[in-house]
């Protein structure tokens, strides 16, 4: 549709995605898992492969919108978490087949204020979790913020970028203080219950 109405596409953006709330042992039912792989993962795939004819024409962009959980595994989040390390895993691989033909970027993001992520998140059921009394902690970042984040990315040709900016520091720590990192992310998680 993209290509008979505009002629090309010069930027795909990944930006679909569901999320989990709870521990897998939780799961009544493993469809979640599966949900959780053909919104996130296949979704996308779909979506490049149907694009990748017209990146290449105009070395265009593919804009990966993920997360943290794309790199390190997440309490309450083992479905989401796998169904993101998978994409990552792919982008990796297609960028290398690529071979600079068209050009990639990683959006890492925490905490979003403003969407209905965490509402829609899948809970032990399969379905939405629905409103929550805890909202997002001064630690979220607003979607105008992350828009304006995005686009300078886009802008500069980076390769990836962490929003907020501190998040850029897990790599680190979970390579040399892999122990102090898992604490913090449980107990992160633990507070947005």
């Amino acid at each position: 549709m993209a290509i008979q109405t505009f002629g090309q596409i010069d930027i795909l953006v990944l930006n679909a995605g569901v999320s989990m709330w709870t521990n897998f042992t939780e799961i009544e039912d493993l469809h979640v898992i599966k949900k959780l792989m053909n919104v996130n993962y296949h979704g996308a795939v779909n979506g490049i492969q149907t694009a990748l004819p017209s990146l290449q024409k105009t070395k265009g962009l593919i804009v990966s919108i993920s997360t943290l959980q794309a790199m390190i595994g997440f309490p309450k989040h083992s479905g989401y978490s796998a169904s993101k390390h998978a994409l990552k895993g792919f982008i990796d691989s297609l960028e290398l087949e690529m071979n600079a033909s068209i050009r990639f970027l990683d959006v890492f993001l925490g905490w979003i204020r403003g969407t209905n992520l965490r509402e829609n998140a899948f809970a032990s059921d399969g379905n939405p979790l629905g409103e929550q009394k805890k909202k997002h902690n001064k630690e979220s970042i607003s979607v105008e913020d992350c828009v304006t984040g995005i686009i300078k990315a886009i802008q500069s040709d980076k390769r990836q970028t962490f929003l907020p900016w501190k998040l850029g520091l897990i790599p680190f720590l979970q390579l040399f203080f892999p122990r102090y990192l898992n604490r913090k992310l449980s107990k992160a998680v633990r507070e947005q219950k």
